[in-house]
């Protein structure tokens, strides 16, 4: 959990985080999450993130940080995660104590202990029910911006009510990450924004409602637990009375809407209109602005959480450094510098020589090997020499980014 505290000139006045597995051991988690010995299923424990934002804001409190001066707070959660408040749940948060810290007051919220999160896999069979039901997975796309996907937040409420319909029945609210902790600020339920919310395979991107196939599909009475979803800009409300009473902070301060980590990032970066960002990470993304998205079975079109009329476009590529550092490994004996030698030793096109790179299955396009081909297209075996195998690695990164961006709606 990270804090950020800016002034109005957009200096950073204050920073600070809490390491989930080293300052909450406790919790016993590994990289802030639970892996179940089913190795699909993975949840992060909800009161750890809560008392992750008490600890954070006593450490604030210890370093002398003046609460009073701040205007407006927002947020960012992981995207698809969600939260499962157990019925009566309002009251508790509304009414907390100001003498005890949060996590002692909601102990008792939460009808699903361990949320699942981002990287759970374990829901093949709602993705495969969803898809049906909506027609198809090109349907599913064209009314939520995306196929059925494993970690999306529909399908996951679909495994918690096939699974345990009790628990879903005593479950009055269910929030995304982002708008839980949204909630927690406010003192009350935050809305789901509609960035984050076209995450979750239920939101119609066109129309900024929830889809009533989608909705009905996944579980009953869903769209009361959901409440309404707004734009990602909108001011929530007073921050609640317990931090005023806690930490000295105004109560004028206003709550934003926290949205999704991937939509923040688009805001942070500043994208504008035709803008593209490419994220170069273990898994590389590519996110952009697009005005007139055309849905697909590969990537994600998202509300842009910056202006609620047009779009954001997600592509995610699975193997990305991890092949890179491969490569660089076998051709340039481990060293960068030699790496960006041997790439610029080459021409731009590689005397027409290409090469897909997927040592895990890719997610765009869902494909695996190595496949190296000539400029006749015929298949190179066993492999090309050095500074060739570089340059096709980067060169057909590249373009399989544009190609894909360009199937979504982006026109460069």
């Amino acid at each position: 959990l990270k804090v950020i505290a800016i002034d109005e000139q957009l200096r950073v006045i204050y920073e600070d985080n809490v390491h989930f597995d080293k300052d909450l051991p406790e919790f016993k988690t590994q990289g802030g999450v639970y892996i179940h010995s089913d190795r699909l299923t993975v949840t992060s424990p909800v009161l750890m993130w809560v008392k992750a934002l008490d600890v954070i804001l006593e450490k604030m409190k210890s370093s002398g940080f003046d609460f009073s001066q701040v205007r407006a707070m927002s947020g960012a959660g992981q995207q698809h995660g969600s939260v499962y408040w157990k019925k009566g749940s309002i009251q508790i948060l509304k009414n907390a104590s100001p003498e005890l810290p949060l996590h002692q007051s909601l102990k008792g919220c939460f009808s699903v202990s361990d949320s699942p999160i981002w990287m759970d896999s374990s829901t093949a069979s709602q993705c495969r029910a969803l898809e049906r039901a909506l027609g198809g997975a090109q349907h599913l796309a064209r009314v939520t911006g995306s196929r059925a996907y494993e970690r999306f937040t529909g399908n996951q409420i679909a495994k918690i009510y096939s699974q345990n319909p009790e628990v879903y029945k005593q479950t009055e609210r269910i929030s995304l990450v982002s708008s839980f902790a949204a909630s927690l600020f406010l003192g009350a339920y935050a809305p789901i924004d509609y960035s984050d919310g076209s995450g979750m395979n239920l939101l119609q991107i066109w129309e900024k409602a929830w889809s009533k196939p989608c909705l009905d599909a996944c579980a009953p009475g869903l769209e009361e637990r959901l409440g309404c979803p707004v734009p990602s800009h909108s001011v929530l409300g007073p921050i609640s009375p317990y931090y005023s009473q806690r930490y000295g902070f105004s109560p004028d301060c206003k709550i934003v809407a926290f949205t999704g980590d991937n939509p923040a990032s688009l805001a942070g970066m500043r994208l504008q209109e035709g803008d593209i960002a490419i994220s170069l990470g273990t898994s590389d993304t590519l996110f952009l602005w697009i005005q007139e998205p055309t849905p697909a079975l590969e990537g994600h079109i998202l509300c842009n959480p910056v202006d609620s009329q047009t779009y954001m476009a997600l592509l995610c590529f699975k193997n990305g450094s991890l092949m890179r550092e491969r490569i660089r490994d076998e051709c340039a004996s481990g060293s960068w510098d030699e790496f960006s030698k041997a790439l610029s030793s080459t021409d731009a096109g590689n005397s027409g020589n290409l090469g897909f790179y997927f040592d895990v299955m890719e997610i765009t396009p869902e494909a695996v090997g190595v496949h190296r081909f000539d400029r006749d297209n015929q298949k190179v075996v066993p492999r090309f020499p050095k500074e060739v195998e570089i340059r096709a690695l980067i060169e057909g990164q590249f373009m399989a980014k544009r190609i894909h961006a360009e199937k979504l709606g982006y026109k460069v």
